[in-house]
Parts: C-alpha cells; sequence; structure tokens
C-alpha cells in the first residue's frame, strides 16, 4: 500500500511540475496599449469589415455551442431560447427573471431561478464565442492599440457586463481588417495570452460572416459552433407579400418582356433563354448576358462580322440597369440579396442590398409598399452615382397577358419623369 501511495505521489509531482514548467513557458503578461482615438478607428475599421450595420440588423441567429448548448436569438426582442439536455429557457434578457422555462417539454410553474442564471451565464460565455468581434463598443468596454510583432493590434477590456468582467482580448487582423485570431486574459483561464482562431468564417443570410468553429492553443482544443445561420424573417416574409401582390409566379413563367426606356433604348427579353435584343440609336445588339462572346451587333440593320466587344458591352450595362428599373421587385430574392426592415414614419419599408451582380454591386434600395404590398416607390442608395436616398415612383402598374404586374412610369424628385413605354409581357 505504501508503495502504491509512493507511486500516486510521484505521479501527482510530475503532473504539478508539468503543470507549472508550461505555465511559465507558456504564460505571458497582458500588453500595455494606447487608448484614444487610433484604437477607435482600427475598431471602426474591424466592424466596417466584418458589415456592422448587418449585424445591427439581423434579427434572428442561430447556433450551438460544442454541441452541448443550443440557442435561437431573436435580436431584436432581445429574447433567446437556450436548450441544453432536457432543459429550454426562454430567456428574457432585459427581464431574467420573467424567463420562462420547459423540463422534458414540460413547463415549470415556480422555475428554480438557478437554471435561469445558468442559461444566462451559458449565453454570455457562448455568444461571445459567435459575436465578439461585434461588441467592440459595448458599454464598459476599453480599446487600446496595441503593437504586437511590429503590427497593430485591438485589446478590448470589458470592464463591466457579462459573466466575468474585467477580461480582455487581443486581436489580430488581416490587410482587409477581419479577425483571424485573438489572445486571451480571462479569469477562468489562468494562463494569460491563450490563443484562439477567428478564421472558420461563414457568411450567412443576412450578409454577416460568423465563425463555424475555434482552434485554442490551449491542448489543441477546438470549440465547433454547430449550424450557424443568421435570417431577417421579418423582412422576408414582408418581401413574399410584395412578390404575391405583383403575381411574382406569373412573372417567372413569362417567356417574353418588351418595353422601352425614356423613348430612347428598346427591348425585346427572351427571359427562358436569358437572350435579349438591345437597340438605340442605329445599332442593335443580340445580347446574351452570361455568354458576351456569343452576342453579335447589328448597324442599320447590318450584321457585323465581328461584334465590336464596347458595343456589346454597353448594351449589356444598358439592359443591367434598364430592366432593373422593370423588374426590380421581382429580383427581392436574388442571389446575393440582404434584406432589413426600416421603420419610416412608423411603417415597414423593405431595405435591399445586392452584394453581387448587376452593374454597381453594393447597391441598396428603400422600397415603400402601400395597403395591399404593391411597391409605390423607393429611395436609391448608389455611392458609385453619389445617390444617398434618391427617390422615384414606382407606379402605373399594368398587369400583362402573362398575368405578372410591371410599372410603365417613374417619376423623380425633380419631377422628371422616366417612361417604360409599352411595357408587354407574354408567352
Amino acid at each position: 500500500m505504501k508503495k502504491l501511495f509512493k507511486f500516486l505521489g510521484i505521479i501527482l509531482l510530475l503532473i504539478i511540475v508539468s503543470a507549472g514548467i508550461y505555465y511559465f513557458a507558456t504564460n505571458e503578461p497582458l500588453p500595455e496599449g494606447k487608448q484614444g482615438k487610433e484604437a477607435d478607428a482600427l475598431a471602426n475599421k474591424m466592424l466596417k469589415a466584418l458589415n456592422i450595420d448587418a449585424y445591427k440588423d439581423t434579427e434572428i441567429l442561430e447556433w450551438s455551442f460544442r454541441n452541448e448548448h443550443h440557442y435561437r436569438w431573436i435580436k431584436r426582442s432581445n429574447v433567446v431560447v437556450v436548450k441544453w439536455d432536457e432543459n429550454t429557457v426562454h430567456l428574457f434578457l432585459n427581464e431574467p427573471q420573467k424567463s420562462l422555462v420547459d423540463v422534458k417539454g414540460i413547463e415549470v410553474k415556480n422555475p428554480d431561478p438557478k437554471i435561469i442564471k445558468q442559461a444566462q451565464d451559458f449565453f454570455n460565455n457562448d455568444s461571445f464565442w459567435l459575436v465578439a468581434p461585434y461588441k467592440v463598443f459595448d458599454a464598459g468596454t476599453e480599446r487600446r492599440l496595441v503593437k504586437y510583432n511590429d503590427k497593430d493590434a485591438l485589446l478590448i477590456t470589458y470592464t463591466s457586463g457579462g459573466s466575468t468582467p474585467g477580461d480582455s482580448y487581443l486581436w489580430f487582423l488581416d490587410e482587409n481588417y477581419l479577425p483571424t485570431s485573438f489572445k486571451m486574459w480571462t479569469s477562468i483561464i489562468p494562463i494569460g495570452g491563450v490563443s484562439a482562431t477567428w478564421s472558420d468564417l461563414k457568411d450567412t443570410k443576412t450578409g454577416i460572416k460568423l465563425p463555424t468553429k475555434h482552434k485554442l492553443s490551449l491542448f489543441g482544443l477546438e470549440i465547433d459552433m454547430g449550424e450557424v445561420t443568421s435570417e431577417n424573417s421579418k423582412a422576408d416574409i414582408l418581401a413574399n407579400n410584395i412578390l404575391k401582390a405583383i403575381k411574382h409566379k406569373a412573372y417567372k413563367n413569362t417567356r417574353f418582356i418588351e418595353w422601352s426606356f425614356g423613348g430612347k433604348r428598346h427591348f425585346k427579353w427572351d427571359k427562358e433563354k436569358h437572350i435579349v435584343d438591345v437597340s438605340w440609336d442605329s445599332i442593335r445588339v443580340h445580347l446574351y448576358p452570361r455568354n458576351k462572346e456569343n452576342s453579335t451587333v447589328f448597324i442599320n440593320e447590318n450584321k457585323q462580322e465581328i461584334a465590336n466587344t464596347k458595343i456589346v458591352k454597353k448594351a449589356w450595362d444598358i439592359f443591367n440597369n434598364d430592366s432593373f428599373w422593370l423588374v426590380a421587385p421581382h429580383k427581392l430574392f436574388d442571389n446575393g440579396t440582404i434584406r432589413t426592415i426600416q421603420k419610416v414614419d412608423d411603417k415597414d419599408a423593405l431595405l435591399v442590398k445586392y452584394t453581387t451582380g448587376g452593374t454597381t454591386p453594393g447597391d441598396s434600395y428603400l422600397w415603400f409598399v402601400d395597403e395591399n404590398y404593391i411597391p409605390k416607390s423607393y429611395k436609391m442608395f448608389v455611392p458609385s452615382m453619389n445617390m444617398n436616398g434618391v427617390s422615384a415612383t414606382w407606379q402605373d402598374w399594368v398587369t400583362t397577358k402573362s398575368g405578372t404586374l410591371l410599372p410603365t412610369n417613374h417619376i423623380f424628385e425633380n419631377d422628371r419623369n422616366l417612361s417604360m413605354g409599352a411595357v408587354k409581357g407574354y408567352n
């Protein structure tokens, strides 16, 4: 027995010595940094790279933490559903005492405050691993610019809030100011400077980048964030109501659409084959938008043996611009679109941002609808043209032979009229 205790004592001593060696070999002191405008500027560059505006507008986030805790966070209501083991807590973040608790699917009438506190602690920790970079200007945060290996890094200290105030995190950014990793100085981990990746980012539906996993320098630990998703369900409902009102299903089945643009340019679009005749002045281009090299050019109805690429490019630009004025409300769910709700005069308006496609990706349009969800006007936010809220009507809708709704007229703020001509849609 004495030999056993002696053996266990040796093992314990070796563990203690190994832990001490590991601590002194890896422990880093908290770096010093400078507060002020430079630190705040770096923080703002990171937030811009992460699309902070889209994060603020995001309605719902879902994820899990190491497949043990599962979350559905309704951000605008500040309510989160937390599930673990056999427990489900509907956590009211602003008033935790009003939270609801289910155990095995049965509501608990007088829940133990400890289980609500547990859900709150889980959420504070696990949501941090999802959205920490978006929280650098939270109340109680201090930002410092740190020189680390001759590069600028951002040190964030949380002086209040959460479950462990006083923790600090040093963020490392790439050349585009996206976070790639960070180091931690926290009360939970006794070793200072433990690092974790922030590089396995996912582009979500609402336009924000969220991590799907993290790898820690501490014993090679990995944190899996599960199936990370974000959504703007209220905005999607409004967008679907608009599509229903303008007979979008009939639009999808429409074969041919004809219109003109200000009486200067004329179009006949075979939607099914996605081929369009674009005409202006003495020029007509038989345009293949997806394969421009297949396009043909006619001048005074004489076909060019070799199509002028500049003319084809001009026709492509014209079609992208002029078709948008005809069918933009039908494009609310195109690839690369982000939909959010904006309150204007206490009414919901639909903000749609195009992150890809077209001629000028990055443009945004704020749609105003009538009581039947038919668009009546919009505001344009087009940085390339210095448009910051320029408004235009979306009116004089007609029901085409194919059964869809298309506009025939637009009026701008300066009363300039833009006619879409004799609009036709047929099969």
